[in-house]
């Protein structure tokens, strides 16, 4: 078993985008993938969905070029390819990053208690004798995912692989359905990528049990998520049920919490989230997965390195409805996001979480 984190950073413009952007996303997803390690006890999966979207709201994918788009695809693949192999994912420098988070906390917090724990770790794993500069500390597998919305240009980068003689859609590892067409479906459920489904308060049982056997029909392990798209309420009421449903017919599937629903509009007309709200939603998840004994498999948080000023609350930062508008750059219509420091801070919530579940002791 494992545990998969996914970042998702979708809501700025294409003349936003620049290199820095891309690396402190990246950053921002290692450093709570060394604390979840700790935590979970568990591999973690290291996935993120990075989406520029277009300036004018009224626009369509037919105003945009294409080609230009699918070049700076490309790029973001090649960046994120150096920074994985090229020494930036480095364990030391990944732990110095979360000690520079711990000093905006609290002298008693829980996250300075954490750190100094898995520091511990770091000394030990030296002391006996293993290299913690060598390459397999140095480097790191990085994934990619995003939703399956336009079919031609996902027709377009579907090939066979010449090996196996599988067909694989190249735009992302993973690949993200709601609500899907037949047609959506009759595309997918040809693909050997991993799958996700989102699924929220309107989805049934029985709904869910016909999409599994569409898109995983022979019952691979690892083959298809499950997007759980509930607020913490709904979740408690409904989540039980796909659950059940699932394990009464054996189905193999990862499920995964989406914790991003709830969302509150300013008297200016900023849309943000409450850090609050957030880990709710988180924490109902696990509870019902912790009643109905299955595996909570892994998260998808809206979120980005910068530090914007998009959800507010958390400890490691002073963002409050007030002083949203400084530095809030997610594009009209778009979602607020996490900033990379409250990211980290829920990391190390759901890694307490996880240790609990896997019986350690908690961090005191």
């Amino acid at each position: 078993q494992g545990f998969l984190l996914m970042g998702d950073d979708s809501a700025e413009t294409f003349e936003s985008y620049n290199v820095d952007h891309v690396r402190d996303t990246f950053k921002a997803i290692l450093q709570m993938s060394l604390i979840l390690t700790y935590g979970c006890a568990l591999p973690i999966i290291k996935m993120c969905r990075m989406v520029y979207r277009l300036e004018d709201e009224e626009d369509d994918s037919e105003s945009l070029d294409l080609v230009d788009a699918y070049h700076q695809s490309a790029q973001t693949l090649n960046i994120l390819r150096a920074f994985g192999s090229g020494g930036f994912a480095d364990i030391n420098r990944l732990h110095g990053w979360n000690l520079d988070f711990v000093e905006q906390t609290g002298e008693d917090s829980l996250y300075r208690a954490f750190a100094e724990k898995v520091n511990e770790s770091l000394h030990f794993v030296r002391a006996v004798g293993i290299d913690t500069q060598g390459p397999s500390f140095e480097k790191v597998d990085f994934f990619t995912a995003h939703d399956c919305d336009l079919l031609p240009i996902e027709e377009a980068l579907t090939r066979k692989d010449s090996t196996t003689g599988k067909t694989y859609d190249c735009s992302a590892h993973m690949l993200f359905i709601k609500d899907p067409s037949a047609e959506d479906l009759e595309f997918i459920r040809g693909i050997n990528n991993p799958l996700g489904l989102k699924v929220t308060t309107g989805t049934t049982p029985e709904q869910l049990l016909d999409h599994i056997d569409t898109l995983n029909p022979l019952n691979v392990g690892g083959k298809l998520s499950i997007v759980v798209r509930m607020d913490a309420e709904s979740m408690r009421e409904h989540l039980p049920g796909l659950i059940r449903a699932t394990q009464r017919q054996n189905k193999c599937v990862l499920w995964l919490a989406d914790p991003m629903v709830y969302l509150e509009v300013t008297p200016d007309g900023h849309r943000i989230r409450d850090f609050d709200k957030i880990r709710s939603e988180l924490r109902a998840f696990f509870d019902v997965h912790e009643d109905m004994g299955s595996h909570p498999g892994g998260v998808r948080l809206e979120m980005t390195g910068k530090s914007v000023t998009e959800c507010v609350g958390g400890e490691g930062c002073d963002v409050t409805e007030e002083n949203v508008k400084d530095n809030y750059y997610a594009s009209p219509g778009c979602d607020p996001r996490l900033n990379g420091n409250q990211a980290v801070e829920l990391a190390f919530l759901v890694a307490e979480r996880m240790r609990k579940r896997a019986g350690l002791k908690p961090i005191q």
